[in-house]
């Protein structure tokens, strides 16, 4: 599984691994977790930079129909997984 790197605001920077990815209207989403295994919190986080950019930028999804929408498709990409 890998694990980047994101670099906050004022310096901070946290840890998170990717646990799966997906395209979805164009726009393209991951799923990410602080904890390789086991249970626990995760995020899924939305790509807004653009192509010129030398880095990705995400933000955490918040709108309440998109962040369904795409939850459950990464249902359906990891079995085993349930988000709520």
């Amino acid at each position: 599984m890998e694990k980047i790197a994101f670099a906050l605001e004022g310096n901070e920077t946290v840890w998170f691994y990717v646990l799966e990815q997906t395209k979805l209207g164009g726009v393209r989403y991951i799923l990410v977790t602080e904890e390789e295994e086991g249970d626990s919190e995760a995020l899924i986080l939305k790509e807004i930079s653009g192509e010129k950019d030398a880095e990705s930028v995400y933000e955490i999804v918040e709108d309440d129909t998109e962040l369904s929408a795409v939850a459950a498709v990464f249902e359906n990409l990891l079995e085993d997984v349930e988000l709520s």
